[in-house]
């Protein structure tokens, strides 16, 4: 079918989801024990949608562009170690947050945002570090569709997603 780097790097994106979506869901338990409201569902299950198709997006790409070729097509290595940087990023911006981070939207009432870690240094390091996952991870194996496209609806999908979250920041607790 494809080749391994790719699958197991595939595997790995999944994997990381997963965890990613195990985390949310017990930060979320804590969030709302403690009095915190969830806000932006309306566009939740776009987003959900975008990142699944994401992986299918890949996938899909990869067989039609590589489908018949023994090795899987080419890696690029350099921008296997950059997703790597990228995912240390991730980790130090989820690790800042802690009980904080969900893939949902939470405030508890008179909270104040987080200004540790790399939100000293920006408003959204989480945001940049998904931009910068669906830039580099199509890339790694030269999938250019799915760049185009996940980056279109990325843009879009935060530009709703980053609206909410500044309002709100905006309302009196």
């Amino acid at each position: 079918m494809t080749g391994k780097y790719f699958i197991t790097f595939v595997i790995f994106l999944i994997v990381l989801r997963l965890m990613e979506l195990f985390m949310s869901s017990r930060n979320a338990k804590w969030l709302t024990s403690n009095g915190a409201v969830e806000y932006g569902q309306k566009h939740y299950p776009f987003m959900v949608s975008m990142h699944t198709l994401f992986i299918v997006s890949l996938l899909i790409e990869h067989q039609f562009k590589y489908g018949n070729t023994p090795n899987g097509g080419p890696v690029s290595l350099a921008l296997l170690f950059t997703f790597i940087a990228v995912l240390a990023f991730k980790f130090w911006t989820l690790s800042t947050l802690g009980v904080y981070w969900t893939t949902r939207l939470y405030r508890i009432p008179n909270s104040e945002p987080i200004t540790a870690g790399p939100y000293r240094f920006v408003r959204h390091p989480n945001y940049i570090e998904v931009i910068a996952e669906i830039l580099v991870a199509p890339l790694i194996f030269h999938l250019y569709f799915t760049l185009i496209l996940f980056t279109l609806l990325n843009a879009w999908m935060l530009s709703v997603r980053i609206k909410e979250e500044n309002r709100i920041w905006q309302l009196q607790a």
